[in-house]
């Protein structure tokens, strides 16, 4: 299963992106930014580091968003160790993700990226 993890990016809330992306461009090396909407939230990818920015609503808070190259092997694994699906499976400008309750109680989203 580990060899199907590609990434990690660390989840960081901000009151506002345009405050706050200078500062994790420095952190990481001044990666291009990649900026989109989802849902009522504005979000900026900065390196390693996903900002969220606007009113959260329903959204569960994710300890971090987990890059894999496929869904399927994830699920499986999900299933088996009595993870929760908070939300199912569903296409995203990017890729397909998931989120996930694990057992412990910390909160993943899941995405495979678009190839």
């Amino acid at each position: 299963m580990s060899g199907n993890i590609q990434a990690m990016i660390a989840n960081v809330s901000v009151d506002d992106l345009e405050e706050a992306i200078p500062l994790y461009k420095e952190l990481a090396g001044d990666p291009e930014v990649l900026r989109f909407p989802y849902k009522e939230m504005q979000l900026a990818l900065v390196g390693p580091f996903l900002l969220v920015s606007g009113p959260k609503g329903n959204h569960e808070a994710q300890n971090a968003t987990i890059l894999v190259g496929d869904l399927a092997p994830v699920l499986e694994a999900l299933d088996k160790a009595g993870a929760q699906i908070v939300d199912a499976p569903s296409e995203v400008p990017n890729g397909t993700r998931l989120v996930a309750r694990h057992p412990d109680g910390s909160v993943f989203e899941y995405l495979q990226p678009r190839a």
